[in-house]
């Protein structure tokens, strides 16, 4: 049964890891549609497909969960608030066709594309730098750090009242104290991890869903 599952689980990360690489080189070919068009998901029907596509990603990506649970590793709250609030913040973005969303989507395409290929090496049992898992939490940080300044650009855009913004007041409250409350969840396991004491920043690497893992199997420490 171990090794059934871990086999498993290198086959889900390899084709997640193809699946947002593909999706970030896409968004890359579509930078005039991404970023020129006022409505990237409705003037433009290619950039509409992958924004599409990004919205249903959210759901094979909790396949890390059950992983988790069928592992009976301990479920952290930075793991499943993380999980839970992105799943029903993009379904929620995605029915206002909101445009800062287009910034959103492109971090998480080339976080995500990094942290799972460092999950696919991991689940075959090589052994990655422990600077590389250090250096993916610091992109989760910055693309945290960005998700703030731009709903706060966003914000200002809207109450200036100079061009249309498509997004709504709500939609920049929510996404703001959302991308906040992930920066300092992150900003804390960071520290516990890499500079903390005990077991936890021993060896310790961090995924796109704060996770830690080892050669063969998935240790909680997202």
């Amino acid at each position: 049964m171990h090794s059934i599952l871990a086999n498993f689980m290198v086959l889900w990360y390899l084709c997640l890891n193809c699946f947002t690489f593909l999706f970030f080189v896409m968004f890359c070919n579509l930078y005039y549609a991404f970023l020129s068009l006022f409505s990237f998901i409705e003037q433009d029907r290619v950039s509409g497909f992958w924004t599409w596509m990004f919205t249903l990603s959210k759901l094979p990506e909790l396949g890390d969960t059950v992983f988790i649970v069928l592992r009976k590793q301990p479920l952290i709250f930075l793991h499943w608030y993380h999980h839970m609030t992105v799943l029903i913040y993009t379904w929620y973005s995605y029915t206002e066709y909101t445009s800062s969303a287009r910034w959103f989507i492109f971090m998480n395409y080339c976080v995500h594309s990094l942290m799972y290929s460092y999950y696919a090496l991991r689940a075959m049992g090589y052994s990655a730098p422990r600077s590389l898992a250090m250096v993916i939490t610091i992109c989760q940080l910055a693309q945290m750090v960005i998700g703030c300044v731009v709903n706060i650009w966003a914000r200002q855009v809207v109450q200036a009242g100079l061009q249309e913004c498509h997004i709504s007041p709500t939609n920049i409250k929510l996404s703001l104290a959302m991308y906040f409350s992930y920066f300092v969840l992150f900003a804390r396991f960071f520290q516990t991890v890499y500079f903390g004491n005990g077991k936890k920043s021993k060896g310790g690497t961090a995924s796109g869903m704060a996770a830690v893992h080892d050669a063969s199997s998935r240790l909680k420490a997202d």
